[in-house]
């Protein structure tokens, strides 16, 4: 496993979702994310920009189809 790790944490800091990296480490995403979530780190800032993406998208969808 610690062969894995310096790969499995790239991947997590990348952006890669969590069920995506544990499919590719054969872990299930319980044990991946007890095991390397300590080693995710500066995410929120990304992860907050892409929630607000997605409402500002959905708004925008939502408005187009109000009216006659």
């Amino acid at each position: 496993m610690t062969f894995a790790m310096p790969r499995v944490s790239t991947w997590l800091n990348g952006g890669v979702p969590a069920l995506q990296v544990a499919a590719w480490a054969g872990h299930s995403v319980d044990v991946l994310l007890r095991v390397y979530a300590k080693c995710i780190v500066g995410q929120e800032d990304a992860v907050r920009r892409r929630v607000e993406e997605a409402l500002r998208a959905g708004r925008t969808a939502g408005e187009s189809k109000i009216g006659p």
